[in-house]
């Protein structure tokens, strides 16, 4: 199964890109979000994908489905969990940065979601009804950095308010789980790395010590 491709661009269209990889020219479909990511890119320009495969025995065609992100693909995974929701239907929907459609299914913000292509109503209700509470990390996906960059502080604030307001930690709690993250790991430069560190900390912590 195909996960990851590299490799020259060697023809584009609204949609997909036709890559060529050790010899092979790799058909590769784009949602939206992602196409507009490498709209600068030029035929015969490096290019590097992470690959969704579909391949069904009622589709037995192969289906490459790419995005610039790992966590991207780990978000359309989600989406197409939901029920009525295949990969065809996700890839036009995802016509926003995924950060804005997780913190629309966070707020339970239907408005927004039915605005999506091939997403009404009805089926931003089962969005929600399936993926609320799951996409936290999703939610903190910076799609542009800011000018002059962004401080751990930024985002250790964001991070923060994450993990009180969406999963209900306590305050102090947060402050001290992102201390020990950054502790642990002084490269961490996103809010999604530092979100995964400091849930990578809480997995490997010993169990709490029973006293008489």
């Amino acid at each position: 199964m195909i996960g990851y491709i590299t490799g020259k661009i060697l023809n584009r269209q609204e949609d997909r890109v036709l890559v060529l990889a050790n010899q092979v020219g790799y058909e590769v479909l784009l949602p939206t979000v992602v196409m507009e990511a490498v709209a600068e890119k030029n035929i015969g320009d490096d290019i590097a994908l992470y690959i969704y495969h579909q391949q069904t025995e009622r589709q037995p065609k192969p289906v490459l489905i790419g995005f610039t992100f790992e966590i991207e693909k780990e978000f359309f995974q989600h989406f197409i969990s939901v029920e009525d929701i295949g990969p065809m239907k996700a890839v036009k929907a995802m016509m926003v940065p995924i950060s804005d459609i997780a913190r629309a299914i966070e707020s339970r913000d239907f408005t927004t979601l039915s605005r999506l292509k091939g997403i009404g109503k009805r089926t931003a209700q089962k969005i929600v009804a399936t993926l609320e509470g799951r996409m936290a990390k999703f939610a903190l996906k910076r799609d542009e950095p800011k000018a002059g960059g962004i401080t751990a502080q930024d985002f250790a604030e964001q991070v923060q308010d994450v993990m009180v307001r969406q999963l209900g930690h306590r305050v102090s709690d947060a402050k001290r789980m992102i201390t020990e993250a950054f502790k642990r790991n002084a490269s961490i430069a996103t809010p999604e790395e530092l979100f995964e560190e400091v849930y990578r900390g809480q997995q490997e912590a010993p169990p709490p010590v029973e006293t008489d």
